[in-house]
């Protein structure tokens, strides 16, 4: 397995396809680097190299007790792109993952970045603030830690056979495979870190990363998202984001590279090239 070592002993996991110019993959929560397999054959498949890790705590990375925030998650991510020397990446994040890229640009600029993808993306926020009077409510998120305390394995379940691919909506075309493969990444995930992850990618207000970026920049969202309304993220993430290209998929769900894969891939690929 191919892993690097970050400064406070955290072993991360990644995954590296192909040659050519870089595009880098962040995940969401509870995932792994497998979450995105699809796109990064595609992109592999025509003349990129495609990295993905898995963020700290999730998959084959480490555990560690401490350190499941976005601004350790971006440190992490820019100890990789150290490491592995990239340059001019294409920087691609779905949720959580989105968070990550934001964070990661807030915090350590586009020295190293080309162009970034934000993909049913988290940012700018998604607790319901003052300041964000169109976000969800503690209360979603504090049922979010009561239901994966009380029965983790079934909350991931619930999760994965319901709004995560749209599968409780009227004539919805089920996947047994996806419900189990996002299970079982769920399930590869460190019960701590993923509990932190929770507050991490509800509660980190993005808007002053956003406003940082200085690359071109694709905001795509499904407007039928059930688990990042577009409504409080991209919607607003692309007013703030200067120049930012919005596409909107009708109909789409969170999980856009699974359900909207042949759209998703076709648009990466132009984007990137």
């Amino acid at each position: 397995m191919s892993t690097i070592t970050t400064k406070d002993g955290t072993s991360i996991y990644y995954k590296d396809w192909g040659t050519g110019p870089v595009v880098t993959f962040s995940h969401g929560w509870p995932l792994t680097a497998d979450a995105w397999e699809a796109q990064m054959f595609h992109l592999a498949s025509n003349g990129f190299r495609c990295i993905a890790h898995d963020r700290r705590g999730h998959g084959r990375s480490s555990q560690p007790w401490d350190g499941n925030h976005m601004d350790q998650y971006a440190d992490d991510l820019a100890e990789l792109f150290e490491k592995l020397d990239l340059k001019d990446v294409v920087m691609i994040g779905h949720s959580t993952g989105g968070g990550e890229v934001a964070r990661y640009i807030g915090r350590h600029g586009t020295k190293r970045v080309r162009k970034a993808v934000l993909m049913g993306a988290v940012p700018p926020i998604m607790l319901k603030t003052e300041a964000n009077p169109g976000g969800l409510p503690i209360d979603v998120f504090n049922g979010f830690r009561a239901a994966y305390l009380a029965d983790r394995a079934q909350f991931f379940l619930d999760v994965a056979s319901g709004p995560f691919f749209g599968f409780n909506r009227p004539g919805a075309k089920i996947s047994q495979g996806l419900i189990q493969s996002w299970w079982t990444q769920g399930m590869m995930s460190g019960h701590k870190n993923a509990y932190d992850c929770i507050k991490a990618f509800s509660e980190t207000d993005f808007t002053g990363d956003l406003k940082k970026f200085d690359i071109p920049t694709l905001i795509i969202h499904g407007d039928d998202d059930q688990i990042v309304p577009i409504g409080a993220s991209a919607l607003i993430s692309s007013k703030l984001v200067p120049d930012a290209v919005l596409k909107i998929y009708p109909g789409g769900t969170h999980s856009l590279g699974d359900t909207s894969k042949d759209q998703l891939n076709k648009d990466l690929l132009e984007f990137v090239r």
